[in-house]
């Protein structure tokens, strides 16, 4: 059995190597250790990872789905850039998804869905605030929002949720220094408007917390000199 202090099923590590090659770079490029721009030289890196350069190439398209790099002729993979844009992208296709999400949740719960899932990453995303790791923090964050998509029980969104989680991640590391704990409250508000099985409160409550952090998380990243 799941305890709280565990982490949620999302977090299940890969299995083949080039998913666990994919998540570490992943981790790298969030940490900062590959900067926006740079690029992702095969043989340096494979030298690091101590693996061979054909699960570090089938490791990139991975990570170009999911817009952590660009591949270019001659050039090879490069590091993505955060712009207005794409943060801009990235919200909008959130209120898009999330919020529609919330309510079918919601709605599942209604019906009898079991909210252990949800539970699990919000009990998770409570320790992992205390610890104030900000990659931790950014992490268990996203798998909170995913799970609430999973609860959601509809496979096409969750499968749409899982090719922009990765950036959502990036984009909480980036802005770590907002306030984490008003996060945590209102994880906690839009957990309990789910559990009520109240269709439109948790949905206005998923579009004000998604909504909240726009204009704050482009200070942060100005802040940081990200654009």
């Amino acid at each position: 059995m799941t305890t709280a202090t565990e982490k949620p099923p999302t977090a299940a590590k890969p299995d083949s190597l080039s998913r666990q090659i994919y998540a570490r770079l992943r981790e790298d490029i969030i940490r900062g250790k590959y900067p926006e721009g740079s690029r992702l030289a095969e043989q340096p890196i494979a030298e690091d990872l101590k693996v061979s350069r054909v699960p570090l190439r089938e490791a990139v398209p991975l990570l170009e789905m999911d817009g952590f790099v660009r591949t270019f002729p001659r050039r090879g993979a490069v590091v993505s850039h955060w712009n207005a844009k794409a943060v801009d992208d990235l919200f909008d296709l959130r209120l898009t998804i999330e919020v529609g999400a919330a309510r079918y949740a919601a709605r599942q719960v209604a019906a009898g869905q079991s909210m252990e899932q949800l539970d699990h990453a919000l009990d998770y995303s409570q320790r992992v605030v205390k610890d104030q790791d900000p990659y931790e923090i950014a992490q268990s964050s996203t798998w909170y929002h995913e799970a609430i998509v999973d609860t959601a029980d509809n496979e096409l969104m969750s499968q749409l949720m899982r090719t922009i989680s990765g950036r959502m991640m990036w984009l909480f590391f980036l802005t770590s220094q907002l306030d984490v704990e008003d996060a945590f409250e209102d994880h906690v508000t839009l957990r309990n408007a789910i559990a009520s099985g109240n269709e439109r409160v948790a949905e206005s409550i998923a579009y004000a917390h998604i909504e909240r952090d726009r204009v704050p998380s482009f200070a942060a990243l100005r802040e940081r000199g990200a654009f």
